[in-house]
């Protein structure tokens, strides 16, 4: 009898030992990817968490977290880089606030095994994968679209007023060129741009002075500074007009309200979404090709703004 006990309990220590072993390797085979934007003030950046979380739930086996700053900042962006690294992320989905501010702490995440995916725009450092918007095309096609309307109201020259993000921001940089490829050839001044660092406050006392000095249009490069340029011409009351980027809630109502133009809609949900896919390929041992992959671009007008 007691032997019989004793083989029962020797059984029962082989069966949890087992699926410990089990639970365990399940937890180890668990991936950990890290989101890491420019910021958490943008809605762009929430749907790239959406996108990515969708992705997560989907193949199961993802710890999934998304850390940024608060605000635009280098130093506090590169504080999130190596704090993932230290919480053992294998992978990171990151959008550099410039493409050489952060490059040392993703080349020392790199050194630690840490694969690298960019989301929305790139550093100068090589990743596995961009999943980006064609920011100048797009922004040459926002600069199209206000040449048109300019044309129709019969204005042909004046001043037009730019508001950015900053200096090293390169996907608005290139929207912001792509924008001033579409009045090449005309009479129209393009004033030197002014710099909001993405806070909407800030784009709208900017946008404000640019309707003073007797601009008419104003464009802003990202969600902030659109959303700045429209308040403002609601605020003017003129017929200044303006035009901008991102399709966030508030841009679209200010479009809706005729404060807006046209907005070039990105599609940020796929940036997450293929983003997160591409960091378990590469995880996995397959090799990304092609390195860039367009996410798209939309101009959204009131005239097909239901179809968005």
């Amino acid at each position: 009898m007691k032997r019989r006990l004793l083989v029962c309990l020797l059984v029962a220590l082989v069966a949890v030992m087992a699926a410990f072993a089990q639970g365990q390797k399940e937890t180890s085979d668990n991936y950990k990817v890290f989101l890491i934007s420019m910021d958490q003030m943008d809605q762009h950046w929430v749907k790239v968490d959406e996108g990515a979380r969708a992705a997560a739930e989907e193949l199961g086996n993802i710890d999934y977290t998304w850390s940024a700053p608060d605000v635009k900042d280098d130093a506090k962006q590169i504080e999130c880089v190596n704090n993932a690294v230290a919480a053992g992320a294998d992978c990171i989905l990151v959008a550099p606030n410039g493409p050489d501010a952060i490059t040392a702490s993703l080349k020392e995440a790199v050194d630690a095994g840490v694969k690298i995916v960019y989301v929305d725009s790139a550093a100068n450092f090589p990743g596995e994968r961009l999943l980006a918007t064609d920011n100048r095309a797009g922004g040459r096609q926002v600069g199209e679209t206000l040449l048109a309307e300019l044309t129709e109201r019969g204005i042909t020259s004046g001043m037009i007023g730019i508001i950015g993000v900053n200096a090293a921001t390169e996907s608005c940089n290139e929207r912001e060129f792509g924008f001033r490829d579409a009045f090449e050839g005309t009479d129209f001044t393009l004033l030197e741009t002014q710099y909001c660092q993405g806070d909407a406050a800030t784009a709208k006392d900017m946008a404000a002075n640019f309707i003073a000095q007797g601009c008419v249009a104003v464009y802003g490069a990202n969600e902030g500074s659109t959303v700045g340029v429209g308040n403002a011409v609601m605020e003017a009351g003129s017929d200044v007009i303006g035009c901008g980027s991102d399709a966030s809630d508030m841009n679209l109502s200010l479009v809706r309200s005729g404060a807006l133009l046209c907005i070039m809609g990105q599609n940020p949900y796929a940036m997450g979404y293929e983003g997160m896919y591409s960091a378990v390929d590469v995880l996995n041992g397959k090799k990304l090709d092609p390195y860039y992959v367009d996410t798209g671009v939309e101009i959204i007008t009131l005239d097909n703004i239901d179809d968005v």
